[in-house]
């Protein structure tokens, strides 16, 4: 390769904070039909995440493999409780506390919490229930890994605030 094309080659693989946005439309259907408390934003890099089809998008860099992005939660905000029965998920901390919740597959009121802070981690298998809340006093802004580069849409147990709720 000329160094014109590793430039250009480097290029295709970077998403600067700089490019990047803040969509709290993505999710707003959620806040809009089951409560405030519900609004927070994706900010995409990898992929589309499992908030929906963003290949539109020209800023995020295309899956292969996994889809990486940020998720913002203003204080007490939740991720409501949902399903990734096709990847694991990773949440990574990068500011604030954030309660992530396990819920019990077959009785979605039996729970196990921890709450998180920088630079603390949770991996959760696929099929396992899980929920988020902004514990703290500041915004939570934390890294999401899908295991799939075009996740399934995640379903709502009975139990989960949005169940129920559709786009």
């Amino acid at each position: 390769m000329t160094e014109t094309n590793l430039e250009a080659k480097l290029a295709e693989c970077i998403a600067t904070r700089e490019s990047r946005a803040e969509d709290w439309d993505t999710l707003a259907f959620q806040a809009e039909k089951a409560g405030e408390e519900l609004r927070r934003a994706q900010i995409r890099y990898i992929g589309s995440g499992g908030t929906g089809d963003h290949r539109q998008d020209d800023k995020i860099l295309q899956a292969d493999h996994f889809t990486f992005s940020n998720m913002k939660l203003p204080p007490g905000a939740i991720g409501p409780e949902h399903n990734h029965h096709d990847a694991e998920e990773v949440f990574f901390v990068l500011e604030g506390q954030l309660e992530i919740t396990i819920h019990d597959i077959q009785d979605g009121t039996r729970t196990a919490s921890r709450v998180l802070g920088y630079r603390d981690l949770a991996k959760i298998p696929p099929g396992v229930p899980r929920s988020l809340k902004n514990v703290g006093k500041e915004d939570a802004l934390f890294c999401v890994v899908l295991g799939s580069p075009q996740p399934q849409l995640p379903t709502y147990p009975s139990t989960s605030l949005v169940a129920g709720v559709t786009r």
